[in-house]
């Protein structure tokens, strides 16, 4: 049981959400805006996607980070800010009978530097690795691709940089590479682990398959579990009993009731009331960055 537990706060993620809610922030000044409120309501740590203003779509544009990242680092919260560097690793293949060449608009495959770019310029304390490829999507021919050259040469950069990256786990077989960083020297103790649970083609969220996977962490594990949906907020209570600690948001969830769409700030809320009401203690930032072992800020 883990009964000192942090929140971290996805902020608006890279998916189709925008036209389901309209609580979803888009351009950089609303992801700051809510990024700044989930910090006030309780988020030790906010995770940090960009979208392109005009259509909404994911982005990975290193002005749009910084323009975000400004705007919390002004602002009277200091989260731990947690920056994505999932993006550049989307393959959409051609199609069932023609894959090849994958589809020009929706494919986005860039290097590692160049997905790394955003983090060189802005240092956050943390951004993320998806440790695995997988099919992503309910149908379709989209593919999250991140090859083991690819992560090594990512972490080995972002270790270089200072920044702590955490690795984002969606299926057991991932743990085989985490562990395989891990033992090469390329993350520092203690290492930072997400466990994501409920993603269509990944892990299912049922207990019995979040203990199988938390089991096979690395000892000296600091991680966090959630699930998608409506087991988000459920997982809130389940996390800490396996050890976990917790995220929220409307990357992987847009309700906090049936049919009543739900802002950040009020999920985090939520996942407030839910841990004291079980008698365990929400984490300040500054004692994540201590737990985490975080690199001064400059």
């Amino acid at each position: 049981m883990n009964w000192e537990v942090f929140i971290t706060c996805a902020i608006t993620g890279a998916g189709d959400t925008i036209g389901r809610s309209d609580q979803v922030p888009v351009t950089p000044e609303q992801i700051a805006t809510s990024a700044i409120d989930a910090a006030a309501a309780g988020a030790a740590v906010v995770h940090i996607h960009v979208r392109d203003p005009e259509s909404g779509r994911g982005a990975r544009d290193p002005a749009l980070y910084r323009a975000v990242v400004e705007r919390i680092r002004a602002s009277d919260q200091d989260p731990v800010i947690n920056l994505t560097a999932g993006m550049g690793g989307d393959l959409v293949l051609g199609g069932e009978e023609s894959p090849l060449p994958p589809d020009p608009q929706s494919t986005d495959m860039a290097g590692a530097i160049e997905r790394l770019a955003h983090v060189e310029e802005l240092l956050p304390e943390i951004c993320t690795l998806d440790c695995g490829t997988m099919n992503f999507a309910a149908g379709g021919d989209y593919i999250m691709a991140n090859t083991p050259g690819m992560l090594r040469a990512m972490a080995r950069r972002v270790k270089e940089l200072g920044v702590r990256p955490e690795l984002e786990v969606f299926d057991s077989g991932h743990l085989v590479l985490v562990h395989d960083l891990i033992r090469e020297g390329l993350i520092d103790d203690p290492p930072l682990i997400q466990l994501c649970m409920g993603i269509p083609y990944g892990a299912p969220d049922d207990p019995t398959t979040l203990l199988a996977i938390a089991q096979r962490l690395p000892e000296n594990a600091v991680f966090s579990a959630f699930s998608i949906g409506r087991m988000q907020l459920p997982y809130v209570a389940l996390a800490p009993i396996v050890g976990a600690n917790v995220r929220v948001g409307l990357e992987d969830n847009l309700y906090l009731s049936r049919g009543r769409l739900a802002t950040n700030a009020e999920l985090v809320e939520r996942a407030v009331t839910i841990l004291e009401a079980i008698n365990v203690r929400v984490l300040e930032p500054d004692e994540v960055r201590e737990r985490l072992a975080l690199a001064a800020r400059v």
